[in-house]
């Protein structure tokens, strides 16, 4: 995350994002030249923003000689680049080097959450410079193709740099425009942290400790806001498995089969607690608020056995009421196998295999797989686990796959 604070904080003095990126990778350039002969320093962050400040200041410079040479030169004035302008953008990094930023990553999540930009350019913006996830990673976290994914982010920076925007957290009436799209770009940032895209691991721990970290900084802002509540109950209670969901190998442990003893019980609570003060607030359920009673369904149930599937069935017909999409659809057709049997979870779920959204989605033959196993049929079970082994980039979960397929043969 460090990565995104630079971004963060440079964007807010530059009001140029390309640069604040450009800038960013080149401190961590900077530092994998230098640490391995002067060390580690005592904070890594403080070393990085300095640098970057450094060479902010030194590019402004460079920008305003330039402009006067290019005058000079011309024999005209400048108007593009005024000289009382320059000075005072150097000035204001300047100053900015002594500055408390205040939350640097939020700030940057907020400016990428602009109502200039669509709702799907805002969480894909967010995900590459708070996430550092990939243009394919997104693409597949929004089943799209990489092309489309990445002439959006273009367009996104573009639109950002066009409009001149203030980099800072809003407020008052400002925010609330935003803040939906701040909440969608959390969850899905915790969501690649929870469950990798890519990878060698299936975990980014550190991607669910900085979203629950945002979602707690939000929550003491807006201590009223059920929205907000919601999604920190989600995401307390969601991670309160992480260290359980893989096996001392690396490989994935499924539900059914996790030591609930390694259940992080205080986050369990705090979730329950949250998501408490968000069902009083608001008397229709928002997204968040219904995926975090999801999650205490299981929380509560003292084994894989006596988990309330019916409570979740009918959560689920709620979720995909207030949030329609195919991958609520998907998890709706779980919930109805584990409820009423595994041929009535395939009926849902094989109505979803010709949407054109979830084409490669590798969960949905996963899904099917599972359920076509659990109704007795092996063989075709075999056939959906390969296809989903094929289209996952998760080197983890493409080994569990592959292990299932093979339990079929038995």
């Amino acid at each position: 995350m460090e990565r995104a604070r630079l971004i963060g904080g440079l964007a807010r003095m530059l009001r140029d994002l390309t640069r604040a990126e450009d800038l960013a990778q080149d401190a961590l350039v900077a530092a994998l030249a230098t640490w391995p002969e002067t060390g580690i320093p005592a904070n890594p962050g403080a070393w990085l923003m300095a640098t970057a400040r450094r060479r902010a200041v030194d590019h402004l410079r460079h920008d305003r000689m330039r402009g006067r040479t290019l005058a000079e030169l011309a024999q005209t004035p400048v108007p593009e680049v005024p000289e009382h302008d320059g000075l005072r953008r150097i000035a204001r990094v300047e100053a900015a080097m002594d500055d408390d930023l205040g939350d640097e990553v939020l700030g940057l999540i907020f400016t990428a959450c602009h109502p200039v930009l669509t709702r799907e350019a805002r969480a894909a913006l967010t995900l590459r410079l708070i996430g550092g996830l990939a243009t394919d990673e997104i693409a597949r976290a929004f089943l799209v193709k990489e092309a489309t994914m990445a002439q959006r982010l273009v367009r996104a920076r573009k639109t950002l740099a066009d409009a001149g925007l203030a980099w800072e957290i809003p407020r008052g009436p400002a925010l609330a425009p935003r803040l939906a799209s701040v909440l969608e770009v959390i969850y899905l940032i915790f969501n690649e942290g929870y469950a990798a895209t890519a990878g060698p691991d299936l975990t980014r721990p550190a991607l669910c400790a900085e979203a629950r970290r945002l979602g707690r900084v939000l929550a003491a802002a807006m201590p009223a806001d059920p929205k907000v509540l919601g999604l920190k109950a989600l995401m307390d209670i969601q991670a309160s498995r992480l260290a359980a969901r893989i096996a001392p190998d690396g490989s994935a442990v499924p539900l059914d089969a996790q030591d609930r003893r390694r259940w992080d019980r205080l986050l369990i609570s705090q979730g329950l607690d949250t998501l408490a003060q968000a069902w009083r607030l608001a008397e229709t359920r928002g997204p968040y608020t219904l995926q975090a009673a999801l999650a205490t369904c299981h929380a509560r149930a003292p084994d894989f056995a006596a988990t309330d599937w019916m409570r979740i069935v009918g959560l689920y017909d709620d979720l995909a009421m207030a949030m329609p999409s195919p991958v609520v659809a998907l998890n709706r057709a779980v919930a109805h196998g584990m409820a009423h049997g595994p041929e009535a979870g395939l009926a849902i779920a094989m109505t979803l295999a010709t949407l054109p959204a979830l084409a490669g989605y590798a969960p949905l033959p996963a899904v099917i797989g599972d359920l076509l196993f659990r109704a007795g049929r092996k063989a075709e079970a075999r056939e959906h686990f390969v296809d989903a082994a094929g289209l996952t980039r998760n080197a983890r979960e493409r080994a569990h796959l592959l292990a299932r397929a093979a339990a079929c043969r038995t």
